[in-house]
């Protein structure tokens, strides 16, 4: 996969599979745009990390709609154009029905579905005004495998997932006629380095089980799939969700 001089814009993408796939992009030629909202010494830490020259942070708050704007026109004003999206950057928030409060509740969801739904359907759009007059462009969503087996302690997280499922596989199909390709991948749980803090070790011996592989996912696993849907041998597969969870979820 080649994606020399490329211009990518990775939400989400100085920790973890975002960081993971700046690198894997950076590697194959890409030009990446760094989006974080607060940690300075991690994004500049990430962006070192990467291949090649002329990668950028672009510091946004992305569940602010006004700073989703503010995002995609400082990159589109820096590169001139965006060829590919990647919406990763989303929030987990324990809310477990009988156990939270009921302004908790709500707080959980509008919080969740701000930046896991919203700012992901909005910087899409934003994105695909610049691709359609450029000629094309992919953009692809991470969502995860709680968008289909459930969370029961974070039901707002599996469901703003399963909505971004769903809102890909709809711009895929109104999109196609411009030459805009959507993909998302959808990983299991993953090994970074917010999971090893926050994970209790009975959490994790039990993530560990629900695999035949007996692992969690590597950052960079992720990051292939990720790399494949916004690769030119992949534009078929728009509307593809791809499955990165070591068969611990099957789906059919």
């Amino acid at each position: 996969m080649n994606f020399k001089g490329l211009h990518i814009l990775i939400t989400g993408g100085a920790r973890g599979i975002g960081k993971a796939t700046a690198i894997e992009f950076a590697k194959r030629g890409a030009i990446v745009g760094i989006n974080y909202k607060s940690d300075d010494a991690n994004a500049l830490a990430t962006k070192q990390l990467l291949s090649g020259t002329q990668h950028h942070l672009f510091k946004y708050d992305i569940s602010i709609k006004e700073q989703q704007k503010e995002l995609i026109d400082q990159f589109i004003h820096t590169y001139g154009t965006i060829d590919v999206l990647v919406n990763n950057a989303g929030i987990s928030i324990p809310h477990a029905l009988e156990e939270v409060s009921f302004d908790q509740w709500a707080d959980a969801w509008t919080n969740t579905f701000q930046t896991n739904v919203f700012a992901a359907a909005n910087l899409s759009y934003l994105a695909a005004q610049q691709m359609i007059s450029s000629g094309g462009g992919r953009i692809i969503n991470v969502s995860s495998r709680g968008s289909f087996r459930g969370e029961p302690t974070k039901p707002a997280y599996g469901a703003s997932k399963a909505a971004l499922n769903a809102m890909g596989q709809s711009l895929a199909k109104r999109l196609a006629p411009h030459q805009i390709y959507v993909g998302t991948v959808a990983p299991g749980f993953t090994e970074t380095d917010m999971g090893a803090v926050t994970l209790t070790p009975i959490e994790r011996e039990n993530l560990l089980r629900e695999s035949p592989f007996k692992r969690m996912a590597q950052p960079e696993e992720v990051a292939h799939a990720i790399l494949f849907l916004a690769s030119k041998e992949a534009a078929y597969c728009s509307g593809t969700i791809i499955d990165v969870n070591g068969a611990s979820y099957l789906r059919s």
